[in-house]
C-alpha cells in the first residue's frame, strides 16, 4: 500500500508486491508459553517428590567385660599319677602292658621270677611244722607235770622247767607262723598288680631286667580325675585365685568345661618365672584324653561390662551424652547413655543402650529425629 503525504512516500515491507508473510513471527509467543508451563510442572514435581533417606554408618552395641578375659594354653593331666614297683627284689620275666594301654583294678602288669620266693615259702612251712611238733610235745609235758605236781609226785622246779619249755614252743610257733605269712606275701609281691583303674603312661622295666624292691616299674595314671595344668605369670597370680575359669579343647572348640583351681605352686619356676596352676575338671568325660591341649579362659567373678564405641558416635549438646539409635525401619531415637571412660578414639558405654542395637557412628550432629536414615555400612567394633 502506498500512502501520500507531505513527505516521501513509504512502502510497508509486507505490502511489497510479491512478498509473503513469514509464519515464524507468530511462533515465539507460543514457545514462551510452553516453556513457562514446563517449568511450572517441573517445579511442582520437585515439590511433591519425597526426600531420599539419609545414608549413615552405624556401629553395633556389644557389651564385654571391662577387664578383658585372659587365655592360657593348658594340657590335660591326671590328678594322680603313680609309679608302681615290686616290693621285693627279683628278675623281671614278663611285662604284660604297654604305654597307652588302659588297665582295670587288679589286672597283672608284670611278673618276677619267683623261684627263690617259693623256696622261702617252703622253708617257712617246714619251720612251722617243726614248731608245731615241738609245741605239741611241750604242751603234753606241761600237762603231765601239772598233774604230777598236784598229786605230790613231782617237784616244783621240774614243773617250772616244763612250763618254760611249753612257753618257748608257743613263741617258736608264733614266729614260724609269721615267717610263713611273710614268705607267702613276698611270693605274691612277685606279681605287680594295678591297684586301681587307669592308663599306663610309662614303662621303666623290660623282661630280663633285675629290679630292686621299690624301684619304679610301671607308671599308672588314674582316669577318674583329670586336671588342666597351666603356667601363670606372676602378675596374674592373684587373679587366678579369685577369678572363674573355663576350659575348651583345641580338638573340640565348641565344648566348654568348668574348671576350679585346686593347686597353685608356692614358688615360681626358676627358668620361666611362672607359677604352675592345676585346675580340676569335674565334668570331664572320656572325650577329654590325657595329654590333650586346651585353652583355659580366666575371667573376673564380678566383672563390669561395657560397650566400646567410636567417639564420633557420641552426641552431646548440653543435655548429657547420648547416642542416635537406628531401628529396622530407619527411624532415629536419641537415647541418653552412661559413659564409663574415654580411651583415645573410643568411648566406653556402661548403660543406656541395649545389646545388639545399632547406633549412628558418624555425622551425629547433622541428624534430625524426624528424618529417616538408611544404613549403608555397619562398623565392626
Amino acid at each position: 500500500m502506498m500512502r501520500a503525504s507531505g513527505s516521501a512516500v513509504s512502502v510497508a515491507p509486507d505490502s511489497e508486491p510479491g512478498h509473503r508473510p513469514t509464519p515464524y513471527r507468530y511462533l515465539w509467543p507460543l514457545t514462551l508459553l510452553l516453556s513457562l508451563a514446563l517449568a511450572g510442572c517441573e517445579s511442582q514435581s520437585a515439590e511433591t517428590k519425597p526426600k531420599d533417606d539419609r545414608p549413615v554408618l552405624v556401629a553395633t552395641v556389644h557389651y564385654e567385660p571391662l577387664v578383658p578375659e585372659r587365655s592360657f594354653v593348658a594340657s590335660i593331666r591326671p590328678r594322680i599319677e603313680s609309679d608302681l614297683g615290686f616290693r621285693v627284689t627279683g628278675k623281671v620275666v614278663r611285662r604284660l602292658v604297654d604305654v597307652g594301654q588302659q588297665v582295670a583294678a587288679g589286672q597283672t602288669l608284670a611278673i618276677l621270677d619267683d623261684t627263690d620266693l617259693k623256696l622261702q615259702v617252703d622253708q617257712a612251712e617246714a619251720e612251722q611244722r617243726a614248731a608245731t611238733t615241738a609245741l605239741t610235745q611241750a604242751a603234753a609235758d606241761e600237762r603231765r607235770g601239772n598233774e604230777l605236781l598236784k598229786r605230790g609226785w613231782s617237784a616244783d622246779a621240774t614243773f617250772d622247767r616244763q612250763k618254760a619249755a611249753a612257753e618257748e614252743a608257743r613263741g617258736r610257733m608264733t614266729r614260724a607262723e609269721r615267717a610263713l605269712e611273710l614268705a607267702r606275701n613276698n611270693l605274691s609281691y612277685a606279681t605287680l598288680i594295678a591297684d586301681t583303674a587307669g592308663v599306663v603312661t610309662a614303662t621303666m622295666v623290660e623282661p630280663g631286667q633285675v629290679v630292686a624292691a621299690g624301684q619304679a616299674a610301671i607308671r599308672l595314671a588314674r582316669l577318674n580325675e583329670k586336671e588342666a595344668v597351666v603356667a601363670v605369670p606372676e602378675s596374674l597370680v592373684e587373679r587366678v585365685r579369685t577369678g572363674t575359669a573355663e576350659l575348651s579343647l583345641w580338638s573340640q572348640a565348641d565344648r566348654h568345661y568348668a574348671a576350679r583351681l585346686r593347686e597353685l605352686a608356692p614358688a615360681a619356676d626358676p627358668v620361666t618365672r611362672t607359677y604352675q596352676a592345676r585346675f580340676s575338671l569335674p565334668d570331664a568325660g572320656p572325650e577329654v584324653a590325657l595329654g590333650m591341649t586346651a585353652t583355659l579362659t580366666l575371667a573376673d567373678p564380678a566383672r563390669e561390662r561395657v560397650a566400646r564405641l567410636p567417639l564420633s558416635a557420641l552426641f552431646n549438646q548440653g543435655a548429657g551424652p547420648s547416642l542416635w539409635v537406628v531401628d529396622d525401619k530407619g527411624d532415629l531415637t536419641l537415647k541418653p547413655v552412661t559413659v564409663k571412660a574415654y580411651e583415645g578414639r573410643d568411648v566406653l558405654i556402661a548403660g543406656g543402650v541395649g545389646e545388639g542395637q545399632r547406633v549412628v557412628a558418624l555425622g551425629v550432629q547433622k541428624l534430625d529425629p524426624t528424618e529417616k536414615v538408611k544404613v549403608v555400612q555397619a562398623l565392626a567394633f
